[in-house]
């Protein structure tokens, strides 16, 4: 994903709306372009719309999609439905399935059974391109994730993941236990200089910050619940290896375990609390831990009272 940091010099028309500024005085991206490769848009540290006028002195962070969206093919996969209505279903996703298509993965995505859904909720009306995928999960997190089954409702659940407004909680087991059994983590993170798929703690990246809390010590490794604010792609995953406690069986950020050399990643979308459309209030869903997990904490001789993660 593309991204740009820049300062608004002085000689910025008065009362510019940010999306005429990318297209019309940074040249970056045309109007349709700006929306066809979902751009997203930062001003002074804070997500804004893209109607936001900009000022002198503005530091604008940016970032887009690659190329526009694939045409997306509907396919009835199974999916495990957690809640459904007409506008919205919130879906708790396996590990192993990758949330949208790209090279070598054109279907049996989370995108194609979800448009599918959507086509089957619109009577076939969409345009071939939005699943209606609000945010993402990497490939082997598995739990929740919310799409939206019209534009009207993608736009209202996308402004609240904007505005920092959803409350997100993981469940992870980590090498060893934390020193403080609770604390927030905050960094700057930026793509890896020496491997642009990896990511990592920078002094130049954008801001990331998590709350982490230890539910449970397993011998050399803990139960912990992880609640992101921001939303950095591996910000979980890297905080964490920033830490001295990767995540157990993260290829990219872990090691190799002895004791559990074959496992998966351990990192699960345990609860999701947003407000859906037509809603004023937060509804809250929750899923259990997944059998890896269940698997691990019972070869390590604890089970008792942390099946479900402790909901804390």
């Amino acid at each position: 994903m593309p991204s740009l940091l820049h300062i608004v010099k002085e000689n910025t028309v008065p009362g510019l709306r940010l999306d005429r500024y990318v297209s019309e005085i940074l040249r970056l991206l045309s109007r349709s372009q700006i929306k066809a490769r979902c751009l997203n848009a930062e001003i002074n540290g804070k997500p804004v719309k893209l109607s936001r006028t900009v000022k002198q002195g503005d530091i604008l962070e940016l970032s887009w999609e690659d190329t526009p969206p694939q045409f997306i093919i509907p396919q009835d996969i199974p999916l495990n439905i957690v809640y459904e209505d007409e506008r919205c279903v919130v879906v708790n996703k396996d590990q192993g399935m990758v949330v949208h298509p790209g090279a070598g993965n054109r279907q049996g995505t989370l995108a194609n059974a979800l448009y599918f859904r959507r086509r089957k909720h619109n009577k076939g009306e969409a345009d071939g391109l939005r699943p209606g995928i609000v945010h993402r999960l990497d490939k082997e997190t598995s739990g929740l994730i919310i799409s939206a089954y019209d534009d009207e409702a993608h736009a209202f659940l996308a402004q609240q993941f904007k505005d920092r407004r959803v409350i997100k909680k993981y469940a992870a087991i980590v090498h060893g236990t934390p020193k403080e059994k609770e604390g927030r983590i905050e960094t700057f993170i930026a793509r890896d200089p020496r491997d642009r798929k990896r990511f990592a703690v920078s002094s130049a990246g954008k801001t990331a910050v998590t709350f982490y809390k230890v539910i449970k010590s397993l011998q050399n490794y803990s139960l912990v619940t992880l609640r992101p604010k921001t939303g950095r792609t591996h910000q979980l995953r890297v905080h964490l290896k920033h830490m001295g406690h990767p995540i157990l069986g993260d290829p990219v950020y872990g090691y190799a375990d002895k004791k559990f050399p074959g496992a998966a990643l351990m990192l699960h979308s345990k609860t999701l609390a947003i407000v859906l459309p037509g809603e004023t209030e937060r509804r809250v869903f929750s899923s259990d831990l997944p059998e890896r997990f269940t698997e691990i904490i019972t070869g390590l001789g604890q089970i008792n009272g942390i099946r479900n993660g402790e909901n804390r």
